[in-house]
């Protein structure tokens, strides 16, 4: 029994060497506290401990730790206006060139709020697309103010990509100018090219119509042509009586023309 007892002690001691040395190979050593120790007992269950030992012991190391991944800086519309500019409701005012420099400061940008500053570019496109010094309801000013607000709208969205509602009212917008912009070229196409050169609009054609065809798709389309040609027979044999009618009623009982 003794002896019985030392062969067991000497084997568990040569696993638990080998296991620490795969492990330190692999560079998964954990610390003395954290490996669970195994007891002598039966045969089934020494080995099953030594098993769940090594596998404990041979588990690779997770990176739970992640890089952060900076945001590229999205560029702003409004970048180009100076905070030395006036606001857009008192730069026609002449008394605003001459007043007092801290006061003529409360009405430049440097304390305008985000939506005074949008309104200043949007009068600034308009007036790169306005027909003439009156203009406000032209197609092309309403693209004009359009596309500031799309832009102001994909400035918001990078910033905070999960506004669900300010998405929305982007796409509503892009579609409304899309469409402005699909009667602008069928109507007048040399303001349509002015409009998107100074403004930067890409122009893309709509995808053609495509529709999945299936046997029911089939079977309507069919039974609609039918039902048009039968419309089209009936209206040309209509007309093929009125014209012998006005014939007949052109001449007279003789047969002479009146």
């Amino acid at each position: 029994m003794v002896l019985k007892n030392i062969f067991r002690s000497t084997v568990l001691g040569l696993r638990k060497l080998s296991v620490f040395v795969g492990a330190r190979q692999g560079n998964t050593v954990l610390p003395a506290f954290k490996q669970p120790q195994c007891r002598l007992y039966s045969n089934w269950t020494l080995t099953s401990i030594c098993k769940r030992d090594e596998i404990l012991l041979n588990q690779p190391v997770r990176q739970y730790a992640r890089p952060s991944r900076k945001k590229q800086e999205f560029p702003s519309q409004l970048q180009d206006l100076h905070p030395s500019m006036l606001k857009h409701e008192y730069a026609s005012v002449p008394l605003a060139q001459s007043v007092d420099d801290v006061v003529k400061k409360l009405l430049t940008l440097e304390f305008a709020n985000h939506s005074e500053k949008l309104r200043l570019k949007e009068e600034q496109l308009i007036a790169k697309v306005r027909r003439d010094e009156d203009d406000r309801s032209s197609t092309e000013v309403k693209v004009a103010i359009l596309t500031a607000r799309i832009r102001n709208f994909q400035e918001h969205l990078h910033k905070h990509p999960k506004d669900k509602a300010n998405k929305r009212w982007m796409l509503m917008a892009i579609d409304r100018r899309k469409k402005k912009l699909k009667v602008l070229r069928r109507t007048r196409y040399d303001s349509f090219e002015k409009v998107c050169q100074e403004l930067g609009i890409t122009y893309t054609f709509p995808p053609e119509y495509y529709r999945r065809v299936t046997r029911r798709w089939l079977a309507k389309k069919a039974f609609c042509n039918k039902v048009f040609q039968e419309v089209q027979k009936q209206k040309a044999e209509q007309r093929e009586k009125q014209r012998a009618a006005e014939a007949t009623s052109s001449t007279d009982p003789q047969g002479t023309v009146a």
